[in-house]
């Protein structure tokens, strides 16, 4: 685990570093406080990629919905 901080990854940087916390809780053979640690990590990551994909579906909202708006016909 690289410990950086959640406003420093990207998307990719913690889906990727999520993924390597499932493997090791998977492969199991941690202590109990380790398996602790990783969860807690784990989830900290998955909020970090939520928040970037909420942040996704927002700008992809607000293009549709302006270009919606552009095609609409003025009334007459």
């Amino acid at each position: 685990m690289t410990g950086r901080t959640e406003e420093t990854l990207s998307y990719e940087q913690a889906r990727d570093e999520l993924i390597e916390v499932v493997r090791r809780l998977e492969a199991g053979g941690s202590s109990l406080e380790e398996s602790l640690a990783l969860w807690e990590r784990g989830e900290e990551l998955a909020k970090v990629c939520r928040r970037w994909l909420e942040g996704a579906r927002a700008r992809l909202d607000a293009a549709l919905a302006e270009e919606e708006k552009e095609g609409e016909e003025p009334e007459r």
